[in-house]
Order: C-alpha cells, then structure tokens, then sequence
C-alpha cells in the first residue's frame, strides 16, 4: 500500500477498556488513534475492550483523524476473534504486535479477507523484535495490505539487552532499518513511544531524533505529548516556505525551456522539487486537520 501523505505527526494509544479515554479522544488534537485491545488491556478485560471499541467506532466522532485498532497476538485465544470483529467496523487499519514474518502478515490477511475487510483497510506491522528487525523487508513487502510499519522500542531494547539510553544509541541500527525498509516498500514509518512522563525536555529530544532519522511521526501514551510531537514532526514555516519556492523556480524554468534550475545559487533537481510537493502536500492536509476541529496544533 503507497505511502499517503497522511498526517501521522501524533499517533496515540487509547486503551480500550477506558471508556472515558475512548470519549475524550474525540476532543484531541492527535492525528490518529490507535485503539488499544493488546498491551493496555487486561486479560479479564480483551473481550469488553473489544466491545467498547466498537461502540466507540460506531458512535463516531473522530472526524478524518485516522482509526486503528491494535489487536491482540493470533497465537492469543482472542487474537482471530479481535480481526473479524474489526473487520467491518470502519477503522482505517489494524496494527498487529510483534511481526516476525510475512506469514503473521499472511494469516492476518486471510482472516480479514475471509471476514469480509475492505480492500482500503490497512495492516500495520509492529516491529519490536531482533527478529523482526531482521526481516522488515519481508514484513513490508508481505501485502498490498501493509501500509506501515511500527517501532516498538520498549520491547525491542530489553529483547537485545540494551540499555536505550537518553541518545538511544543502541538503537539506532534497528530504527534505522525499519524506515529503511517502511522506504523500500514505500510505506509510512512510526518511532516508538516515550515512557517518561515527566521528562518533557526528554520526550522533545527523541522526537527530534525521529524525525532527523525519517519517521513520519511518534506513537503516544498520554495526551500531553501531542503537541510537541505535532510540532516537531510537521514542516517548519521556513521548510514550507522553501518548498514553495523550489516548485515555483522549477516551474518557471520549464516554462522558459531551461534545463537548468538555480535556486539561492544551488541546483534544483527532480528529486528536490519531489520532496517539496510532498511537503506542501502534507503541510496541506495537516491544515485541514487543524480547519477542521479547530485545533492550534
């Protein structure tokens, strides 16, 4: 599935048995939900995190924010349960923990189709293994379904017995072939959460790195992140401002038949000019996110 010029600045986790989470979402300026039935949900919990959900997806509310459903394991005995009940819920995807492989992307599409799943509906993939990391080429090439693949950084650090650090030194060889392979398949990519809560300056510094590493934005756990990771994530007024001015020399050039563009004394090629309409594309919708519910981020 193409990447999509999609806003994902902010990606938040509500876990599915929180009914007033579930609520409060609607009122949040994140640009996509992720709907938590797997690690934010007790065992006692799955199934009546399962129903909530889908009452809250059918109440409505979110608006053109993006709607995902992370459901449980398949080797789980509510994993199967959890793709046919969202099969035809309306969501926008499904995120499945710990892809190891093209089959766990296999049985999970097998499951949707035979559920009766939309075409347009999207699988995210978690990567959060070493041997996940090892075979994201795979994962991401596994369907036309897959649309994105997810860091799971917690996991992946204690799984290779990593101290993550405040540079996540560690990690950067994984991070960095997950949005190699997102970028392969032309797929989004997602950096993983932050845990500490109370480390503002922290939680600014890695969105940072994720940015600067080419994640398309951050997976959340609280609400009070969201607007930093919109703010880091999205293009800067001079960014936007840059790109305006590398598709307008380049079109001024073609109009004057000249091979060669100069913009500020440096070359503008193709692949210059790409990039700019991508972000003026993404700087586009994200402000009709922002129209929309009339949020400030």
């Amino acid at each position: 599935m193409p990447t999509s010029v999609r806003p994902r600045r902010s990606v938040l986790y509500v876990p599915g048995d929180n009914a007033r989470a579930l609520d409060k979402a609607r009122g949040l300026a994140a640009d996509t939900f992720i709907f938590d039935l797997e690690d934010g949900v007790a065992p006692a919990h799955k199934e009546g995190a399962r129903k909530q959900v889908l009452q809250a997806l059918a109440k409505g509310g979110y608006g053109r924010r993006e709607k995902i459903v992370r459901v449980n394991a398949l080797d789980t005995e509510w994993g199967r349960d959890d793709l046919v009940a969202v099969a035809k819920s309306g969501v926008d995807g499904v995120l499945l923990p710990k892809v190891e492989s093209a089959k766990g992307v296999h049985e999970a599409e097998a499951i949707l189709d035979k559920a009766g799943a939309p075409k347009p509906l999207a699988v995210w993939c978690m990567v959060e293994t070493p041997r996940g990391v090892l075979r994201a080429e795979a994962i991401a090439n596994a369907s036309a379904r897959v649309g994105c693949l997810v860091a799971g950084t917690s996991d992946l650090a204690a799984d290779l017995h990593a101290d993550p650090a405040d540079d996540r030194v560690a990690l950067i060889p994984a991070l960095a072939q997950i949005v190699l392979a997102a970028r392969a398949a032309d797929l989004a990519c997602l950096d993983g959460v932050f845990l500490d809560l109370e480390d503002g300056k922290g939680f600014e510094r890695e969105c940072r790195q994720g940015a600067l590493l080419g994640f398309d934005g951050k997976t959340l756990i609280h609400p009070k992140t969201i607007d930093t990771a919109n703010r880091l994530f999205a293009p800067s007024k001079a960014a936007i401002e840059r790109a305006r001015r590398v598709v307008a020399a380049h079109g001024e050039a073609l109009s004057a038949g000249k091979s060669l563009v100069l913009l500020d004394g440096k070359l503008v090629e193709q692949l210059h000019v790409s990039a700019a309409e991508r972000m003026l594309d993404l700087a586009g919708q994200i402000a009709l996110l922002i129209e929309e519910a009339g949020f400030s981020t």
